[in-house]
């Protein structure tokens, strides 16, 4: 794949895969002109806009409800590379500080206030800076997770689309050794200590 290519797809997926804001269905006119101005493979681009295509159309509040409870009801799901990695162990303090430094040493400029493992985020992180030491690793690290997310992701789930097209056209499909670190690795919340049991209202 060419390099203008890899950063579209990774610019969209971020685009994607951020939180739906009110101005989320104005985005699609942006994406469009994206592909139509970077993808020159005709496979990846009818992947592409197939991939996103059921996603606009949806209406805002419904993009909302789905991704709530696509990402953030989900641990398996969420968008957060080092909770995949480290789930809720001590280790995922000391994995955040080092993708801050990764981050702060590419003169990439965040915004919001999103941790440093997002993975929107560091997929336009990847898009836009040079290659470094870090990209190879941080690859490898992006597709073990995005991998486990495909996994448990329902069939019909709209966002499945363009995780699929990041795995195929993307990212390094992930070792059984890697896929079997990350299981080891990840620990669990304990909620059977908790005092009291989890209600939504």
């Amino acid at each position: 794949m060419i390099k203008q290519e890899e950063q579209a797809v990774l610019v969209i997926a971020s685009r994607l895969l951020g939180y739906p804001t009110d101005t989320f269905i104005e985005e699609k006119q942006n994406i469009q002109e994206c592909v139509e101005e970077n993808i020159e493979t005709s496979e990846l681009k009818i992947e592409l806009i197939a991939s996103y295509d059921p996603l606009f159309r949806l209406s805002s509040q419904e993009i909302r409800e789905l991704y709530v409870s696509t990402f953030d009801l989900k641990s398996k799901l969420g968008l957060y590379l080092s909770a995949h990695e480290f789930g809720d162990s001590s280790k995922r303090g000391a994995a955040l500080i080092k993708l801050q430094k990764i981050i702060n040493e590419a003169g990439f400029e965040r915004e919001g206030d999103e941790l440093a493992d997002y993975m929107p985020m560091l997929f336009e992180l990847l898009a836009v800076v040079p290659e470094s030491k870090y990209h190879e690793r941080l690859y490898r690290r992006l597709a073990v997770a995005i991998q486990r997310m495909l996994n448990n992701i329902d069939t019909e789930n709209p966002y499945k689309g363009i995780l699929q097209v990041l795995m195929r056209y993307i990212f390094p499909e992930p070792t059984t050794e890697e896929v079997a670190k990350l299981e080891f690795d990840r620990e669990e919340a304990d909620l059977e200590e908790l005092p009291y049991p989890i209600m939504y209202q």
